[in-house]
């Protein structure tokens, strides 16, 4: 593993913050962040020796032999990061959702469109089978980032199955671990609890993704390996995909109501306009079950919303913010190489 001094692992640290930030919210990947500034592949690789060989090192060559195996400087700084940026981050990001989702999206989507060339741009051969890899990866997320969103489970032990998926996307570059979390219907369960601090639902999730974690690393790591091209072009149709998710003006089309099934069409209250709107509006959003959402252009969401602003100009602003975080994150990725 790399040697590195104090200054790099802040750094790492930095881009721990950023990645927590990123799966706060529904829609954006830490796993982004983390191949844009450089870490991702050694973070799947020290995910992935997390075994029995890695204990049996502990029991014969002591503690000093097991955390230079377990790369536990670099876990340890990126972890910190992504804990406090995670749980601080998740409540502004739930404020922001409610009432500023045209801001928080606008700046999100710069960040992710810059994040196709970045990671595409790692590919050092382009033929057939990446260009299906590629189209694909876009697919698949497209029509994830389409589903609706179920209806919150309150169950705690739900968590546990909840978190061994979400994390599974939270390390993939493109597809949300957060939005994986809306459309299973845990995210606000999820949130309420990191809220109260629920310390029995915040462990249930925590164990559901250790589980997660330490299986699904073991594949990418053996896809990065065998299918290096291949993989990264799948990842960068993930991420291509998922603009559809962080395009910042949504139409809010239907709901089905939970008792009757019914599907209800949404035009005919289409001036509330977002789900997020929506959802501060109707007292009873619990006996929704579904909810689907298209996007559309920003002169459309002022017309369907009494031609309320669509800030259109601070959302460009923030489009550019995001795309220029994005090159001072692999600045210092490529300068700490």
């Amino acid at each position: 593993m790399k040697e590195r001094n104090l200054l790099q692992y802040l750094i790492i640290t930095l881009k721990g913050l950023a990645m927590g930030a990123a799966d706060a919210v529904p829609g954006v990947s830490g796993g982004t962040i983390a191949f844009i500034s450089g870490i991702y592949e050694e973070l799947i690789n020290s995910i992935s020796n997390i075994n029995l060989s890695l204990f049996k090192t502990l029991k014969n060559d002591g503690i000093k032999a097991f955390w230079k195996q377990a790369n536990g400087n670099f876990v340890l700084a990126l972890l910190t990061g992504i804990i406090i940026s995670f749980i601080s981050f998740m409540r502004l990001a739930k404020y922001l959702i409610e009432y500023h989702p045209i801001l928080i999206w606008s700046f999100f989507f710069g960040l992710i469109v810059v994040s196709i060339y970045f990671v595409g741009k790692q590919i050092t051969k382009w033929n057939a089978l990446t260009v299906i890899a590629l189209i694909i990866g876009a697919g698949l997320a497209y029509y994830i980032t389409s589903l609706p969103a179920l209806a919150a489970n309150t169950n705690p032990y739900y968590l546990l199955f909840a978190g061994a998926v979400a994390i599974c996307a939270m390390i993939l570059p493109g597809i949300s671990g957060s939005f994986i979390l809306v459309i299973m219907g845990a995210y606000k369960t999820l949130s309420d609890a990191f809220h109260d601090f629920d310390l029995k639902k915040i462990t249930l999730f925590a164990t559901g993704a250790l589980i997660g974690l330490l299986s699904f690393s073991r594949v990418l790591k053996w896809l990065f390996k065998n299918y290096h091209n291949t993989t990264l072009a799948l990842l960068t149709g993930f991420i291509l995909g998922s603009l559809n998710k962080v395009w910042p003006w949504k139409k809010t089309v239907t709901v089905m109501v939970d008792e009757t099934g019914e599907i209800v069409p949404f035009n005919t209250i289409s001036d509330l306009g977002t789900l997020a709107v929506y959802q501060k509006n109707i007292h009873n959003f619990e006996s929704f079950k579904t909810v689907t959402e298209e996007s559309i252009l920003p002169i459309k969401y002022s017309e369907l919303n009494h031609y309320i602003d669509p800030q259109t100009m601070i959302a460009i602003a923030l489009m550019v913010t995001g795309f220029l975080t994005i090159f001072i994150l692999e600045k210092i990725a490529t300068k700490n190489k």
